[in-house]
């Protein structure tokens, strides 16, 4: 099961070079002119969790495989877009591609790095990105309601459930408002989102990309986003793309050291793959052993079995109880050994709902 953000924003405003950083990779071309990505590129990051080499010291496994987020890093979008401006059909597409979008936003001044508007003005150029993906779905609802319509004459009742739904959101787009903002729908209806694969419906989570002594402090313009970010419910990071391009090509030793002189605990990117994690409602529950300790991915409110399936769809199919371990008392009872005698490790059967951080080993039968 793969899970991806795709990182768009317009031209320039640092989103190659945090891909870059993201992957420790120089796949995609951080020039200073639009479209130098041309093709989006994908990369798997692993995704900090210190809970990992905790569980696999006390199992003393041989190796550690930690859990993986994908990125994929879409070119600039500009004005126009959703009519073909720039690349923009071929962005849109790639962006409808993505289970949640990372949105770099420029907040530093720097005269040697052109803006494609001329001036820094984040909250306009979120506006600007936001307007192409909201016309692009009214235009996508708008070609899609007359068969509906067609549909319903001959008695289709999920075509009229579908119409109905549809001329919601395209209300909500029509007041400016993107399609996750839509208010007042029932279970059923937010069920068949996915089926539109609107980009507007898709979380977001504003990547403020700021100069390298602002990277504790933020500024002005992400004081902004911040502000954006909170009225929306959406979620906002302080990242300097810079400072990550030069940890990206330290060793691990010299990039403590580096972030230590900063005056910071951790990458910003850490912070930014944890945020991206959380933005797609994931949760992470772990398998422990002498030969690996592994970190594992399910949506949140996903069962045992389903997170069994994860493993191996054998395990699904044949599932026939979870063994289960709680984080804390892994680590409290040093161990799967000292949780079974303290009576910490737990049956829990098919409809037992995954809670993050949970030891697993299930059993099953084929």
């Amino acid at each position: 099961m793969g899970f991806n953000c795709g990182i768009v924003g317009l031209p320039n405003v640092g989103k190659s070079t945090l891909f870059n950083a993201l992957t420790k990779t120089a796949a995609a071309d951080a020039a200073n002119y639009p479209f130098c990505t041309i093709e989006p590129n994908t990369g798997r990051v692993a995704v900090p969790d210190l809970r990992l080499a905790q569980i696999a010291e006390l199992a003393k496994s041989a190796e550690v495989i930690p859990t993986f987020l994908e990125f994929v890093d879409i070119a600039g979008l500009v004005k126009g877009a959703s009519q073909g401006e720039g690349l923009g059909n071929q962005f849109l597409a790639n962006i409808r591609e993505v289970d949640a979008i990372i949105h770099v936003l420029r907040c530093f001044e720097d005269e040697d790095i052109t803006h494609v508007d001329g001036d820094i003005d984040p909250i306009r150029d979120a506006a600007t990105v936001e307007t192409e993906l909201m016309l692009s779905d009214m235009d996508s609802l708008e070609r899609r309601m007359p068969p509906l319509t067609k549909k319903i004459r001959g008695g289709d009742k999920q075509a009229a459930a579908d119409l109905a739904l549809m001329e919601a959101l395209h209300a909500c787009l029509s007041e400016g408002r993107p399609a996750r903002a839509a208010e007042g729908l029932t279970d059923d209806q937010i069920a068949r989102l996915p089926l539109l694969q609107l980009l507007t419906t898709k979380p977001v989570l504003y990547v403020c990309n700021v100069a390298e002594d602002e990277t504790m402090t933020g500024n002005s313009l992400t004081r902004k986003v911040a502000d954006k970010a909170a009225e929306e419910q959406a979620a906002c990071v302080i990242v300097s793309a810079a400072i990550e391009a030069e940890i990206a090509m330290l060793d691990e030793e010299d990039a403590a050291e580096f972030l230590s002189e900063l005056g910071l605990s951790e990458a910003g990117l850490n912070r930014l793959i944890r945020a991206g994690y959380g933005l797609l409602d994931l949760l992470t529950f772990f398998t422990a052993g002498p030969k690996e300790a592994r970190a594992w991915t399910v949506r949140r409110n996903a069962t045992a079995p389903m997170a069994a399936g994860v493993i191996h769809t054998d395990f699904q199919r044949g599932f026939i109880r979870a063994e289960t371990i709680g984080f804390d008392d892994y680590i409290a009872c040093q161990g799967e050994a000292g949780a079974k005698e303290n009576g910490k490790l737990r049956v829990e059967g098919s409809e037992y709902q995954v809670v993050d951080g949970d030891i697993f080993h299930f059993r099953f039968n084929v």
